[in-house]
């Protein structure tokens, strides 16, 4: 399968590294929120773009760029998504993978095979309104299986949840805790409107409530800040 959209220089994605970020259109969730809306409606349409172009610019910028973020989408629905992470890791770069924990399975074999460096793994919401937030069913024993692979750390990474005002309210908070207890590390981030989003129109939590939640997760999670907030 190929990428079908390309960040070429990110200063974001992972830490302080210099990433470049890979997106692979297709996903089983419909979260309303998401800003890759046309790479998870139609992903059929999405553009494609040759690996071996990809894998001329990693060869070129060794010593310049540090890692490779693998985004989407769900990147775990690539078919031989370990091959190219193999070729990847095999030009020196890390590796931080973006997921939605819907395959447990696969993202097991990538971290025993220690073929990534860090996962970001989104927790929608908590258990109780997951499926309003993804827009879709969901099986929660495989989200359930993804938090706790990673909870093992067996590999350096984290959580985090988009706060988005019509969807996260107080009283899901308890149900979020129940998740992400005994996490390493966790980040609420804002939500920012954008014409790509699969529904437009939401809007973020405001800062003062997203400081409160960060101050009552602090006491379950080893390490949690905002993300995005001035």
């Amino acid at each position: 399968m190929d990428f079908s959209g390309w960040e070429k220089l990110s200063l974001l994605d992972y830490d302080d590294n210099i990433t470049t970020t890979l997106f692979m259109a297709g996903c089983p969730f419909r979260c309303p929120f998401c800003h890759n809306s046309d790479l998870v409606l139609r992903p059929d349409k999405a553009p494609k773009i040759p690996w071996e172009e990809i894998l001329a610019y990693l060869q070129k910028r060794k010593g310049v760029l540090d890692a490779v973020c693998i985004s989407g989408g769900e990147p775990t629905l690539m078919d031989d998504l370990e091959e190219k992470i193999k070729t990847i890791k095999s030009l020196g770069y890390l590796v931080k993978l973006d997921s939605n924990g819907w395959r447990p399975d696969i993202l097991r074999r990538l971290i025993e095979n220690k073929l990534v460096d860090y996962v970001a793994m989104d927790i929608k919401n908590s258990e109780a309104k997951y499926h309003a937030t993804c827009g879709t069913k969901v099986d929660m024993d495989q989200i359930k299986a993804s938090i706790a692979l990673l909870k093992e750390n067996q590999v350096d990474y984290e959580f985090r949840t988009t706060l988005v005002n019509e969807l996260h309210k107080d009283s899901d908070l308890d149900g979020i805790i129940e998740l992400v207890r005994g996490a390493k590390r966790y980040f609420l981030q804002m939500y920012i409107d954008s014409d790509h989003c699969i529904i437009g129109g939401f809007h973020p939590v405001p800062k003062e409530k997203a400081l409160q939640w960060k101050e009552i997760l602090a006491k379950v999670v080893d390490f949690v800040a905002l993300r995005g907030y001035e």
